[in-house]
């Protein structure tokens, strides 16, 4: 099959345009002919929060990426259809994650031919911050699909609200091209760390729904003190970082916690990812996240609260925790976590787990939904 994706990837950066590209290599491992549409311009800079759109990381060879929609251009999506009409593509998969990209990523999708079929990849159906606009724009975006492949059974359901057209769950896969896990003892002397340290990271881009405060909250407690345990914060705030600077003063965390305030590129994250006891994701709304695929890429332990999709694939007691949101509970969790010694006993239950999330399972789910959709 001829197989276009249109969605991030290099060169802008991220986990959304890194998942993009390793779907294009395992559609191209599958005997596919496969190619990606990204973006020339995907967030005016007024509206991007963070200090760049751009990776700094080398651009992948093996793929075929063309710069080509523009998100806030009419002409651009009638230009971007035409091309996809002459490349008389099978299957175009369109990478949903935000309603801001509806009116493109919907009014291209309408421009096309009837014989392509059309299979929408939502990160989520609704945002985790609100905006006025978010469902009908949501509504406009899922009209032009033929169905759906959703990254965790929450965003499914949520789907299901909007459309009873085809669709599938299938969890997020774990990216092919985070690096190799290095020997922990190695990782934390690239990052000079305490070799025999008790280390927790928090990882990703900060926003307030990702529950930092959750964390820091926790860490203030006695039983977390005591063991002197340390939190690393390590990914970009795209909130102001004000705010969790002023808790880790309240609750004298200066020891405790180190705050990274930069978008880590690809090369360095296994540096982090090794270093790290346990994978700390405090959410207070999610729906799935690409972190948890990190750390089951990295053999990292979790902590995760019970929302969205986060509990479906982080079974509790085995591979890590899942509790409430509440740091009393977080906090008891990351204390036995140390106390009872458990990273080798999760560790091995996240080697067999991961299994489970491999892009080639996931490419044979998204066929088999291509041949369920009928043309509309």
């Amino acid at each position: 099959m001829k197989i276009l994706i249109l969605g991030p990837a290099y060169p802008f950066r991220g986990g959304i345009a890194d998942t993009n590209e390793s779907l294009c290599r395992a559609l191209q491992n599958k005997g596919h002919t496969a190619s990606i549409f990204t973006f020339t311009l995907q967030y005016p800079e007024f509206l991007f929060p963070g200090k760049t759109q751009y990776s700094t990381d080398p651009r992948p060879e093996e793929i075929t990426i063309t710069e080509q929609i523009n998100s806030i251009n009419p002409l651009n999506w009638i230009i971007s259809a035409r091309k996809i009409n002459k490349m008389k593509p099978d299957l175009v998969v369109i990478r949903y994650w935000l309603p801001f990209m509806a009116p493109a990523l919907g009014s291209i999708a309408r421009l096309l031919n009837k014989n392509i079929r059309i299979i929408g990849m939502t990160d989520n159906i609704l945002p985790h911050e609100k905006r006025p606009g978010d469902r009908p724009l949501t509504r406009y975006f899922m009209g032009s699909c033929h169905g759906f492949i959703t990254l965790s059974s929450t965003v499914l359901e949520e789907l299901h609200a909007f459309t009873r057209k085809p669709a599938e769950y299938f969890p997020h896969p774990i990216n092919d091209q985070l690096g190799e896990i290095m020997d922990k003892q190695t990782a934390r002397k690239k990052l000079q760390l305490d070799p025999d340290g008790k280390y927790v990271l928090f990882f990703g881009i900060v926003r307030r729904y990702k529950g930092l405060d959750l964390l820091l909250r926790a860490f203030s407690h006695q039983k977390i003190k005591k063991h002197g345990i340390k939190l690393m914060v390590v990914g970009e705030f795209y909130d102001s970082p004000k705010p969790y600077q002023e808790m880790i003063r309240q609750y004298h965390l200066e020891d405790q916690v180190m705050l990274v305030n930069k978008f880590i590129p690809g090369s360095h994250i296994k540096h982090y990812f090794s270093s790290a006891d346990l994978v700390a994701q405090t959410y207070h709304t999610a729906s799935q996240s690409g972190i948890t695929q990190m750390a089951y890429h990295f053999e990292r332990p979790m902590l995760v609260t019970d929302v969205g999709g986060l509990s479906e694939i982080v079974p509790h007691e085995k591979v890590g925790y899942v509790v409430e949101k509440n740091p009393p509970q977080i906090a008891s969790a990351i204390a036995d976590f140390f106390e009872q010694d458990r990273f080798e006993s999760f560790s091995l239950h996240v080697q067999e787990e991961k299994k489970k999330y491999t892009w080639e399972a996931f490419v044979e789910r998204l066929l088999s939904l291509y041949e369920q959709c009928p043309m509309q």
